[in-house]
């Protein structure tokens, strides 16, 4: 099994992956803790790529979280057998990032990068609530449920994210 977690920032996607990886023992790859560096620095693309490539080649099964269009992407998404597209609204977004803030202030959350410590700041924010869902960004998810939709799940808010949990 191979799935792909989608979505836009705040909407869950790491929590999700992590659950998934949990119920099926699956390898869990999530692509935010090997994209920063410590102090929340790039990891150079070709790079990442490497990560991500040795990745899909040594596992048969997998679990991936996150979006970087530059990574693999196209792979992910041809190989994935379930692309979950985690669509919240953008305030329920805003306010899982504050309730992530509040727990995890000060500290790594184990599927970030080393030494990148929660934070929530203005250009964050303002990614969550508008350029994280500008126009190139919607048609870029709207592209994927078009190309691949037998196997694309679109959960737009918690109740449809539990009865999927419930009915696994």
């Amino acid at each position: 099994m191979k799935i792909m977690v989608i979505g836009y920032s705040g909407s869950g996607k790491s929590t999700l992956a992590r659950y998934l990886g949990k119920k099926y023992q699956t390898p869990v790859l999530h692509l935010d803790h090997i994209f920063w560096l410590p102090g929340w620095k790039e990891r150079p693309r070709e790079e990442m790529k490497k990560i991500v490539t040795r990745f899909l080649d040594s596992h048969t099964s997998w679990i991936i979280d996150g979006n970087y269009r530059k990574t693999e992407y196209e792979r992910r998404l041809a190989e994935a057998d379930r692309i979950i597209f985690l669509s919240f609204h953008r305030l329920s977004c805003l306010y899982r990032v504050w309730k992530r803030y509040q727990k995890y202030r000060g500290r790594t959350r184990r599927d970030m990068g080393h030494g990148c410590m929660e934070k929530l700041d203005w250009e964050f924010v303002q990614w969550v609530l508008w350029k994280g869902r500008d126009a190139k960004n919607r048609a870029a998810y709207q592209e994927v449920q078009k190309r691949y939709s037998r196997k694309v799940l679109v959960i737009r808010n918690q109740r449809q994210l539990d009865a999927f949990l419930a009915g696994m």
